[in-house]
């Protein structure tokens, strides 16, 4: 039944995605890369929200809840305000500028080298860190749930490589022969099942907790387990409180505003309008995500009475321990979904920068749109493949799959963040503190948290990660207002608007926005 149930969902998504998306001409850059310019808010915000809620979130946030309690929610709450800041601050200028891709303002402000530079950061990141752990932590999932390794009578270890390679090649087909649209239009429906999927599960574990009530199972839950509902971390937690003020708003700024996997769902908008609602509407949604990528972690941690030895586990058995076996099949398509999600993202975005800001710019110069369209496909199979060799050995990661994810992402995240506000903010640095800051801050932080930390100082003598990115993002800065004051550009910089986009802002944006940073504050507030 189990496996019926999940056969059959995701064979229904695969084939509604094929029906909605077969008209669309992807035979051109713009149709492949960006769906056409045709997304409306609705499907924006469910593929957001599946873009970023995928078994690296679900599984690996749930296991640092179900060791430090809801202040891991920090990833999730504070992700609304960054979202709000990217809708009414960022996307204007994005669609304004008719920008397709970030390193393609990047090199509007300053020139090809920071492109080149950007791409490879953001293509390194993708097979080295994002693209391996999405599948890695999506077959440790499917294995758990399903008892993959009895089923098919093999070890732990080749059953995560069989794992792996499964969703590898299913994603890849999304991604790579499908191109935005067909990726869009499955994440939203996979968006609606992963939310009633997701909710179920806190659902039926405070009703087994509370023997069959949820209002029993929310007052023991929260009776014997008070220290897991504290907002606020201390120093030694995974998220000290004072890091909010720090690394973590960057980190949400880099990923909601600039990361090119996330962005690039509002970038196909067919106007500001559409693209202000749906970051709007996924940012509300945003809010409740705790309730998903948490509260379950909680839960777990109370049944299990702390006993798991690997805490990434706690959410894939809470799963098959809590809901009926009915539905245990339908929300592993859900989370199967979830997984595919996220690793066609990242490998569409991957296409579309080597396609767009490598192969059209260095490798090929006159390649037509079709060529660059071909030429991007055949790097997503090389990079799928890549990333599927790579994601077994990432096993027994340090500080649980996220914490892990978070600090590895620091290698090109704040680089990337440093250029891009100085870019937008001031109008005569030149490109060369853009190339200097990139490749720097990118060094310095690889430095710094890989042979400073672990072996001069020591993790315990150290500062956070969240922390040593602020102090990086600010010295960056420092350095490159420093060379613009010295050697600056030789005339001021101004995007040039392209009348590509209808960038006439939705009425209510700012409303919307401001009413979102207020529950924000709010709840942490009441979880003090």
């Amino acid at each position: 039944m189990q496996i019926l149930s999940f056969l059959g969902f995701t064979i229904l998504v695969a084939v509604i995605s094929y029906f909605k998306t077969r008209k669309t001409d992807e035979s051109t850059s713009d149709g492949y890369f960006l769906g056409g310019r045709s997304l409306t808010g609705v499907v924006i915000a469910g593929s957001l929200l599946l873009t970023n809620l995928s078994t690296e979130q679900i599984v690996g946030l749930n296991g640092s809840a179900y060791k430090e309690g809801i202040l891991v929610m920090a990833w999730e709450t504070l992700a609304a305000i960054a979202m709000v800041v990217t809708a009414l601050f960022l996307l204007p200028r994005y669609l304004g500028g008719g920008i397709a891709t970030i390193p393609t303002f990047l090199e509007q402000r300053y020139n090809k080298t920071t492109k080149a530079i950007t791409s490879g950061l953001f293509l390194s990141g993708y097979v080295v860190v994002l693209l391996p752990i999405v599948l890695y932590s999506g077959a440790l999932a499917i294995n758990a749930m399903f008892n993959v390794p009895e089923m098919l009578g093999v070890s732990k270890n080749l059953a995560l490589w069989i794992t792996v390679f499964a969703i590898g090649i299913i994603g890849s087909i999304y991604a790579i022969f499908g191109g935005l649209k067909a990726v869009a239009v499955s994440d939203t429906i996979n968006a609606v099942g992963l939310l009633i999927g997701g909710l179920l599960i806190p659902f039926f574990g405070l009703r087994e907790i509370g023997n069959g009530s949820i209002s029993e199972g929310i007052s023991t839950l929260m009776t014997s387990n008070p220290e897991k509902f504290n907002a606020i971390g201390d120093s030694g937690s995974s998220i000290p409180f004072a890091t909010i003020f720090t690394g973590m708003m960057l980190v949400q700024l880099f990923y909601w505003g600039t990361n090119q996997a996330i962005i690039q769902r509002a970038l196909g908008a067919k106007n500001l309008e559409e693209g202000q609602k749906g970051l709007l509407i996924a940012s509300f949604i945003k809010i409740l995500g705790p309730l998903i990528v948490v509260v379950p972690g909680i839960i777990a941690f109370h049944l299990f009475q702390g006993n798991l030895a690997n805490p990434d586990e706690a959410y894939p058995k809470l799963v098959t321990q809590v809901l009926p076996a009915s539905l245990v099949g339908f929300f592993a398509a859900v989370l199967f979904g979830a997984i595919l999600s996220s690793f066609n993202s990242a490998l569409n975005s991957s296409v579309t920068l080597f396609g767009i800001d490598i192969y059209k710019e260095f490798i090929n110069k006159s390649a037509s749109e079709k060529e660059t369209v071909k030429a991007g496909k055949l790097f997503g199979v090389f990079l799928a493949l890549l990333s599927m060799f790579v994601a077994p050995f990432i096993a027994n990661a340090p500080d649980g799959l996220f914490g892990y994810l978070q600090e590895v992402n620091g290698c090109y995240s704040i680089p990337i963040l440093t250029i891009i506000v100085v870019g937008y903010l001031t109008k005569r640095v030149p490109a060369k503190a853009a190339n200097i800051a990139i490749v720097l801050g990118a060094i310095l932080y690889m430095i710094s948290q890989f042979i400073l930390k672990p072996y001069v100082f020591g993790t315990e003598n150290y500062p956070h990660f969240l922390h040593v990115m602020a102090i990086l993002f600010v010295m960056n800065i420092i350095i490159m207002l420093i060379i613009g004051k010295l050697s600056p550009r030789a005339t001021d910089f101004s995007l040039e608007l392209t009348n590509d986009v209808d960038i006439t802002p939705w009425k209510h944006a700012k409303t919307i926005g401001a009413v979102i940073i207020l529950i924000v504050v709010t709840i942490y507030i009441y979880f003090s």
